[in-house]
């Protein structure tokens, strides 16, 4: 019987040390469709479009209305053109790697209300150049 109360708290230590500290909380974003992204941008809920890509890479077509902040540029220092935290930003890219990296990046800098949807290479909606 002791050994088994001995087994039941090793146990319990272990599994203990693998949960999250109280108090802390791990921020990310949230993938979505890009048909969801879609009904997203019909609505005038002050959303912003986020294309990650490369200034070439925009200029060659983007998703109408999207404001380009490369990846790249996405540090530790909240962008200029993102100055409301709890903004809704639908982020994308050309494939969705780089979408995905800099969602996170903007999560981690508090941003309460990202949205990843992909890349533009499967976009079906418009694209202006």
């Amino acid at each position: 019987m002791k050994r088994l109360a001995i087994v039941f708290f090793v146990i319990i230590v272990l599994l203990s040390g693998c949960a999250q500290p109280s108090g802390s909380s791990a921020v990310s974003y949230k993938q979505i469709t890009q048909e969801e992204a879609k009904e997203m941008m019909t609505k005038d809920d002050g959303h912003v479009i986020v294309d990650v890509r490369r200034q070439d890479e925009y200029d060659e077509g983007h998703i109408p209305g999207a404001v380009l902040i490369p990846n790249e540029s996405i540090t530790d220092k909240q962008p200029d053109e993102l100055p409301d935290l709890n903004q809704i930003i639908l982020v994308y890219c050309r494939s969705g790697r780089r979408s995905k990296e800099a969602s996170q990046k903007l999560a981690d800098m508090g941003y309460t209300n990202v949205y990843e949807f992909g890349g533009i290479n499967t976009w079906t909606g418009e694209i202006v150049k």
